[in-house]
């Protein structure tokens, strides 16, 4: 069974900073993107920022820019999100997904999301 679990979300003032993981088991994700998105109350799922699978490529959502950094240990089957200069914007819960493989366009697994607070 295929699972991916976020972690280390919690209650932050504004201007802190937080290291969420992504542990994946069932599978490797070594050869596949993987991603991290978010969803606030009464908004959509937006999408935050990803990696491709060696780790050397990202892309980040203007909002968050120069404040969050995406990366990724395949060996450990994990990848991270650091948000720092947190803003009471960011609060939302946040979700990991990964591709089924390098080729993919489509996400294909889903975490069950941790949740950021931003106290302002």
């Amino acid at each position: 069974q295929v699972q991916l679990v976020e972690s280390g979300g919690g209650l932050v003032q504004a201007g802190g900073s937080l290291r969420l993981s992504c542990a994946a088991s069932g599978r490797t994700f070594s050869s596949s993107g993987m991603g991290w998105f978010r969803q606030a109350p009464g908004k959509e799922r937006e999408f935050v920022a990803s990696v491709g699978w060696s780790g050397g490529s990202t892309s980040y959502a203007d909002a968050v820019k120069g404040r969050f950094t995406i990366s990724r240990d395949n060996g450990k089957n994990t990848m991270y999100l650091q948000v720092n200069s947190l803003k009471p914007e960011d609060s939302a819960v946040y979700y990991c997904a990964a591709r089924s493989n390098r080729w993919s366009q489509t996400w294909a697994y889903w975490g069950q999301g941790t949740q950021v607070t931003v106290s302002s």
